[in-house]
Order: C-alpha cells, then structure tokens, then sequence
C-alpha cells in the first residue's frame, strides 16, 4: 500500500509541475501594462499567472532571498545586471523588450503649468515653500535613480534634495501628487498617461539621464518551458500593441 501511494505521488509531481501558474515579478511601472497582456496570455488558453508589482530594486532582492519566480521584468538595467551577477538568470534569455520617457507632474487642474525643463529651470519655486518633490526613493528605486541623474545633470539636484518625498516605488510617487500631498513629482511617462489625477508638466531631456530600459529574463529557479513560452509571449505582436497603447517604446 505504501509502496502504491508513493508511486502515486511520483507520478502526479511532474503533472502538479505541468500546471503550477506562472509567477511574474515585474516593475510598479508595468502594472496596468502587464495585467491586459496577462488576460490576452489567458485567452490564449493558458492559466493566469500570478503577478507581483513593485520596485525592481525589492522583487530582485526577493529572488535573490530564494523567492519562487518564473520571470522579471525590471524598470532598469541595474537590478537584472544584480541578478546576473548572483548567477539567478536563465542564461540566453534576458531582452530588453521596453524603452520609457522621464516626466515632470502636477496634480491635474484647469491651470495646470507647463514648463520647459532645463539647466537652471526654478524646480523649487515651483514646489512652493512647503512643498516636496515626490519621486521614487532614489537610493534604490529606478524612477528615482534616474530622477537624481537628471536633476543633477541640470544643476537642480542641490536645490531640492533636501524637498524629497522619496516614495516605494515609482506608483507610489505618483499617488503623492494625485492626492495633492506633493505639489510635483518624477515619474514615467506611461504612469503620467494611466492617470487622470496628474498632468504632464515637463519632459526630462533624454541627454539628461541614462536610456530608461526594461530587461526581462526567465529566473533559472524557475526555468520552465511555459515561462520560457510567456517571456516570447510578451514580444509578440498582439501584446506589442498593448505595450504602445500603454505609451512604452517598443524595442
């Protein structure tokens, strides 16, 4: 009987893996993005996989820590380099698949400004002088990385680096000005264009901050053919469109 249950179980483990759904661990960025390319994924035939948003910077530490995760997709080339290196990536498989802008916003209103950013251009006057610039937490957030890159190529660093509201992750910088908490804020482009709360201020100069690039890459722990199968999916032309009409630049 023992020997029956065992041979049971060692025959329904690879079924068990067979049908386990896929887990993704992608960028704030990404959220609305990733979840109707997700649906399309399920109207293709396949089960839903289970999605988690936030900092690049805190999934990859979580994969790093042994979390179970199929594929990453990270807001910058920094946090899958940091996986690379730790060996945690299936090899072969990494692509940059996604391109973004950096943007200045201001909770949305009738008179909402807008300015051109450039070197010398008044950030703090325009914060007022209680108000904080809200921005992903540039000690590890990739909204806020950039963000310092490109307030520092334009002189404005100095000025309010003292004036952050440094923020999880680069929704959560968003959210601060939507609810009027932070006069202005640093985000993506494609974030300023998933919310009717904010307008879209200023344009960060590309020459201001490194390409703002998305990797994705299959986690070797969770090397399957399925999320060898959805990392090709999410390249594909029907979830292409979703990318553009989400505002991302398609490589």
């Amino acid at each position: 009987m023992m020997r029956l249950l065992l041979f049971t179980l060692l025959m329904l483990a690879p079924l068990q893996a067979r049908t386990q759904p896929l887990t993704v661990f992608a960028a704030a960025s990404l959220t609305d993005a990733m979840k109707g390319i997700s649906e399309l994924w399920v109207k293709a035939g396949h089960d839903a996989p289970r999605l988690s948003f936030a900092s690049s910077s805190t999934l990859a530490r979580q994969i790093e820590e042994g979390a179970p995760v199929n594929v990453f997709a990270s807001a910058d080339e920094q946090w899958m380099d940091y996986l690379a290196k730790k060996d945690l990536i299936a090899p072969g498989t990494r692509k940059d698949l996604l391109g973004n802008d950096l943007v200045l916003v201001v909770p949305a209103r009738p008179d909402a400004i807008h300015v051109d950013i450039t070197p010398g251009f008044d950030l703090a006057k325009l914060l007022g002088p209680d108000g904080r610039l809200s921005v992903g937490d540039p000690t590890h957030v990739p909204a806020g990385i950039y963000a310092e890159q490109a307030l520092r190529k334009l002189g404005l660093w100095d000025k309010v680096a003292q004036r952050l509201a440094p923020a999880a992750d680069v929704r959560s910088a968003l959210l601060l000005v939507e609810r009027g908490e932070a006069p202005a804020g640093i985000v993506y482009a494609t974030d300023a264009a998933a919310s009717k709360a904010v307008a879209i201020a200023g344009l960060f100069p590309k020459s201001s901050h490194d390409p703002i690039a998305y990797p994705f890459a299959v986690i070797k722990a969770g090397d399957t053919p399925g999320a060898r199968d959805f990392l090709t999916f999410l390249s594909a032309p029907a979830a292409r469109d979703v990318w553009r009409k989400a505002g991302f630049k398609v490589e």
